[in-house]
């Protein structure tokens, strides 16, 4: 089976080893490691018909998703939150989607893409207070490895341990090891996981965030799985036949459509695909940079690039790079400019909305790409991801306390209308 981001844990973890000597024969120590603990499914635990319950609260928001008017937001490894956006002043939630494993979504004329761990879901949201699955494409993603026993191997819970160790411990000093199945490392090292358009008012597909996963160009649906890309013909909206797959590298993360070209967002770069033949996607050029997370948004001839440390990306980079794309097979570094820890970001006309981290919201002029001037700066709020809603000023985002929506008819003085708080357990 192949990996997923547990690949880039052991990477990170292997190249993080450290000891330190002992200046005493005998002593001991107390560090604090995170601990990343092995968590299995069977397929019978996986392949659970999805259930349709009463408005549930945030706990764990993860990706976010617009679809004519109502906002789509993933409950990490838990399902959906789907919300009536009619009003961005007064959001409603009305239903919520359980969907084991479920992190990545898109949409098409009314047919909701979701993943179920292994499994790609089909999901009508015609009447999204009462969704219904329709299909169940098996066995298309892959598990991190799979035991006989215990089934298949679909993620790593976290958890923070301190623990005790003797100096003669050849671990002590380590900036991690593993404990049985658990792989524990410095909880001082900062680590966290990789959490993460245009239209009409009433588009047949939707806005994700620029973190997304999963997009959609006409009659195919891409998704990152792992290593590779796999294509999906939804030209049956109902039922996705995967066509095949194409190689990119290790550390994807991102998908961003623009025209008739995707932009990928690697850890060491942004890939530049062409999608004439959109079932077999030809790669045109890679722009590289320090390794890093990097979701990727594109305007005209410009990708905007964020780099942000902290991250299981292995990155000590924190920035704005703005990429020349005007001749597609040679991208280059037009300025970097220097971030706090930016993550997802969106752009209206000549206004780029930036989430950078723990420093809040910021906002940008960037008409003139070599000389970009900040307009506003919503602090005291930690954000991760934003979308520039289609035909209305108003700006979404996702933080870690909660969702946020913005009135953006003054790009110097954002105005907050309406917020959805998170209840963390």
């Amino acid at each position: 089976m192949k990996s997923k981001w547990i690949t880039g844990i052991l990477f990170f973890l292997i190249g993080a080893v450290s000891f330190t000597s002992c200046l005493k024969d005998e002593c001991d120590a107390t560090q604090t490691f995170i601990s990343y603990s092995p968590v299995y499914k069977t397929v019978d635990e996986i392949r659970q018909d999805i259930q349709i319950l009463a408005p549930q609260n945030l706990e764990n928001p993860g990706k976010i998703y617009y679809y004519q008017n109502y906002l789509i937001v993933n409950e990490i490894r838990e399902g959906l939150h789907i919300i009536d956006n009619t009003d961005p002043a007064n959001p409603v939630n009305i239903s919520f989607v359980k969907i084991p494993g479920n992190v990545d979504i898109a949409v098409k004329n009314n047919m909701l893409y979701a993943d179920n761990y292994i499994d790609l879901l089909t999901i009508d949201l015609s009447d999204p207070t009462s969704p219904v699955l329709q299909h169940r494409t098996e066995d298309v993603f892959s598990s991190l490895s799979q035991n006989q026993d215990l089934g298949h191997l679909v993620y790593y819970e976290q958890a923070e341990q301190t623990v005790e160790i003797d100096c003669t411990d050849p671990r002590w000093g380590s900036q991690w090891f593993k404990r049985g199945d658990n792989i524990l490392f410095d909880a001082s090292v900062s680590v966290t996981n990789a959490s993460s358009s245009g239209g009409s008012s009433v588009p047949s597909i939707g806005v994700a965030g620029s973190m997304a996963r999963f997009a959609i160009y006409n009659n195919f649906l891409y998704t990152i799985d792992n290593n590779d890309v796999d294509v999906f013909d939804i030209t049956n909206v109902t039922l996705p036949d995967l066509e095949g797959s194409f190689n990119v590298g290790w550390g994807i993360e991102t998908l961003f459509p623009y025209g008739d070209k995707m932009f990928i967002g690697s850890t060491s770069g942004m890939f530049i695909y062409d999608l004439e033949d959109a079932s077999s996607p030809t790669q045109i050029s890679q722009f590289q940079h320090a390794r890093s997370c990097d979701p990727v948004f594109i305007k005209d001839d410009y990708a905007y690039v964020t780099l942000r440390s902290g991250t299981l990306c292995q990155g000590f980079t924190n920035q704005l790079d703005v990429v020349d794309i005007s001749d597609l097979s040679n991208p280059f570094l037009v300025k970097s400019y220097s971030m706090s820890n930016p993550h997802g970001l969106s752009i209206r006309e000549n206004n780029l909305y930036l989430c950078d981290g723990a420093s809040g919201l910021k906002v940008y002029d960037i008409e003139n790409v070599e000389d970009i001037d900040r307009t506003d700066w919503v602090k005291n709020m930690e954000t991760f991801d934003a979308i520039s809603i289609p035909g209305k000023e108003v700006l979404l985002v996702v933080g870690k306390d909660g969702i946020f929506q913005f009135d953006t008819s003054d790009n110097s003085d954002l105005k907050q209308i309406s917020s959805i708080a998170v209840n963390r357990k």
